[in-house]
């Protein structure tokens, strides 16, 4: 039987985040049934900026796109930060607008917060 293979993007830059356990355990639980690729260098993906999402993004950006795009599905494992994600996780989605990366991309969110309404 095929793995599907998932994209998992923790949207904390801790390095030892709650998230990236989190999404550890689930690829470690899942082992059986997903290859799930764990993203944890949010930090390392450039601040957007519409003048150099052209033909040739920043490296980071477009290793972000391709593995999304390769992806049967991508789970998002964020905290919640003053009510909402976190900017560097906003940011990653702010790169993907202008692509179709996400579209029909089976996708789940997982908010690591106490009631984490603010973080969905």
């Amino acid at each position: 039987m095929n793995k599907s293979k998932i994209f998992a993007i923790s949207g904390s830059t801790k390095d030892a985040s709650t998230n990236k356990s989190l999404l550890t355990a689930i690829a470690a639980l899942t082992a059986d049934k997903f290859e799930i690729e764990i993203f944890s260098s949010i930090d390392q993906v450039p601040h957007f900026n519409p003048d150099l999402d052209n033909e040739t993004p920043p490296p980071q950006v477009t290793d972000i796109r391709n593995k999304i795009s390769q992806a049967d599905g991508v789970l998002v494992c964020t905290p919640e930060y003053a009510m909402g994600v976190p900017g560097s996780l906003k940011n990653v989605i702010d790169w993907m607008v202008s692509t179709m990366a996400f579209s029909h991309k089976p996708t789940a969110l997982i908010t690591a917060a106490l009631q984490g309404l603010k973080g969905h």
